[in-house]
């Protein structure tokens, strides 16, 4: 007998749906966007979709492990986004695709993404930070709520949240010192099916949730000061399996910000210590008056 979904878990169940990208032609896939109302498509959206496309061109026994993109245009949210895959290389270890989204005749978004094939290697791996679990951190809901705010954004996630500090926002209602580093437990809100690809292009729609926030907060700044932002470009590095329905850290840090632009940094742990991901991201980050 199935379980029934809850309003949480509604929303793992719509995103798998929508990285579920319907086959128009060899090498063109389709896929659409939710039912919201937002005024342009959300990039990590576009940069799942697009990981699906790519790894739907390649062989089961080659992973993810590497993403870049470039985010052209905003994406139009009442139309479906046509995704162009171009089989750039298939090695005898590695594959390259590259996907061009387009909307309305237009490009929108680019991704080169490569994949491989298991193999043994040296390892090495900084150590991952200490910080306790996730059930001792209070929902990013009930941190809004704490200061008397509230997102939209929290409200219908397909992604738990719990952070260690306080999201910008928090920080900025409170009057904290600003901080560089902001330290997120993540998960699903519901169990995924096991395919590799999935977690990959989930953890990739969660990694451009918070990562820009975090220059925010070495600013002392919050969203609601007409600052406009927007993800510039995008890179992941996939190091090892992981599951994106269980708990991974997401320890994120800006390192400089300057002509209206932030860069920014992401490390993806699990739980019991293992590095899996790698994300960095530039992104805009400018006062609206100061637009031309």
């Amino acid at each position: 007998m199935t379980e029934p979904l809850t309003s949480e878990t509604q929303t793992i169940h719509e995103l798998v749906d929508l990285l579920d990208l319907e086959r128009v032609e060899v090498d063109v896939f389709r896929g659409r966007q939710p039912e919201e109302e937002r005024q342009r498509v959300f990039g990590g959206l576009i940069a799942g979709q697009s990981l699906i496309a790519a790894g739907r061109t390649v062989p089961d026994d080659r992973a993810a492990h590497s993403l870049h993109a470039y985010f052209l245009r905003p994406g139009d949210p009442t139309v479906p986004i046509v995704y162009l895959v171009d089989r750039i290389r298939d090695g005898k270890s590695f594959t390259t695709r590259r996907v061009v989204a387009v909307q309305h005749g237009k490009a929108i978004f680019h991704l080169s993404a490569s994949f491989q094939i298991a193999e043994q290697g040296y390892e090495h791996a900084d150590p991952m930070p200490r910080v306790p679990p996730p059930e001792q951190f209070p929902t990013m809901k009930e941190r809004l709520a704490d200061v008397g705010l509230s997102e939209p954004w929290w409200d219908n996630n397909p992604f738990e949240a719990r952070s260690t500090n306080d999201l910008a926002s928090v920080a900025k209602a409170k009057g904290t010192a600003p901080s560089s580093t902001s330290r997120i437990w993540m998960r699903t809100n519901g169990p995924l099916p096991d395919d590799p690809l999935l977690h990959a292009c989930a953890v990739t729609y969660a990694s451009d949730m918070t990562l820009l926030d975090v220059a925010l907060l070495r600013q002392g700044l919050s969203w609601d000061e007409d600052i406009h932002g927007a993800s510039l470009d995008h890179a992941v590095w996939f190091h090892g399996p992981f599951r994106a329905d269980e708990w991974f850290l997401y320890d994120q840090h800006s390192s400089w910000a300057g002509s209206g632009r932030a860069l920014c940094r992401g490390s993806l742990w699990t739980q019991d210590g293992r590095r899996v991901a790698t994300i960095v991201q530039e992104g805009l980050l400018r006062l609206r008056r100061d637009r031309a």
